[in-house]
């Protein structure tokens, strides 16, 4: 008996985003749960850096479609034998794991784990820009820099987001300031230091110049904690000079070089990387935490102490749309997420 087959959108080639063959519409084998996965029925999908950098050209071909994607909000459709968080018909959000296929499907496979029941002030396009992006933030602010979710324990302490009016920027400028901090944001454009604004950023700084003298125009010497979201190499001598002693920095940003950690060394500054795939990846024992945290997520966009920061919405999905969803965060200007709903 032949497979029931699903749209989806995936790649063969490697190729420059302009090109028709960098994002294909296909047909692929609708998946069946076994474990803790759920099949889940995907109603919107958000594109993220990671979507443009696995799809980079690069010299190298796949014998079937490879599908990306990491940010679904969607309905539960059945749930693996051995599921217990989740019944069909639930809705939900998530962002997977890349060391599977990703969403960009109509059925999409995904352990339970990992996933958070969806916002109920959402509509399914608004959600599905929260998964990757708010646990990027939650992670780096709370797991990795170690900010306490209480606001008594952060009074008169700072951070410094750079790149604040990006998508993780958006959610952790929001999660910082909930907790007490006072947050200052980096931006370069009117458009962008007003969105970080919007975010709840008590200042704004420029990333194209020295960041000591803006800070020091602030009436800061110095910050307690940094969370880089863009270039760490570009970066890097301004934070240095710029954290407080025994302060610390988290980056999600690879490098292109060796860093010298030595301009940590005077001030005992703690260096600490953030990448959200890490738990699915790796399958560590807390990988549930993933899930409670979406869940608490959910609760803070439903109390309205928290909102979603979707900045265009396309429909429906297809690559046509995808490659222009691409194009769009290549151009690396992006303000907020860009969401594709709706398979037709």
């Amino acid at each position: 008996m032949s497979k029931q087959q699903m749209k989806a959108i995936g790649l063969l080639e490697y190729l420059p985003v302009d090109q028709p063959e960098s994002l294909l519409d296909v047909l692929i084998d609708k998946p069946e749960p076994t474990g803790k996965d759920l099949l889940i029925r995907v109603k919107a999908i958000s594109v993220n850096p990671v979507d443009v950098k696995v799809r980079a050209p690069k010299n190298k071909t796949e014998n079937t479609p490879k599908i990306l994607g990491w940010d679904v909000a969607g309905i539960v459709e059945q749930a693996g034998p051995e599921a217990s968080l989740f019944k069909p018909g639930d809705e939900v959000y998530y962002a997977g794991s890349i060391a599977r296929p990703g969403g960009n499907s109509e059925f999409h496979l995904v352990d339970e784990r990992i996933v958070g029941f969806k916002p109920a002030t959402l509509e399914f396009a608004h959600a599905a820009a929260l998964p990757l992006t708010a646990i990027t933030a939650w992670e780096g602010l709370f797991d990795r820099l170690g900010v306490s979710p209480h606001t008594e324990h952060n009074e008169g302490k700072t951070i410094l987001i750079i790149g604040a009016a990006g998508g993780v920027g958006s959610i952790a400028t929001q999660l910082a300031k909930h907790a007490g901090l006072t947050v200052i944001g980096t931006a370069s454009r009117p458009e962008s230091a007003e969105w970080a604004t919007n975010m709840g950023a008590d200042h704004i700084i420029n990333h194209y110049e020295a960041f000591l003298p803006q800070l020091e125009a602030l009436g800061l010497a110095t910050v307690d904690y940094i969370f880089c979201l863009n270039s760490t190499d570009t970066h890097w001598m301004n934070m240095a000079e710029t954290i407080a002693p025994q302060g610390k920095i988290c980056s999600i940003v690879e490098t292109d070089a060796p860093l010298n950690l030595t301009l940590l060394k005077n001030k005992s500054v703690t260096f600490v990387w953030e990448l959200m795939f890490t738990r699915p990846l790796f399958q560590t024992p807390d990988l549930i935490e993933q899930h409670k945290l979406l869940n608490e997520v959910s609760r803070m966009i439903d109390k309205g102490s928290l909102r979603t920061t979707v900045a265009q919405i396309l429909s429906p999905i297809n690559a046509a749309n995808l490659r222009k969803a691409h194009g769009l965060l290549e151009e690396g200007r992006m303000i907020g997420k860009i969401v594709v709903e709706n398979f037709k």
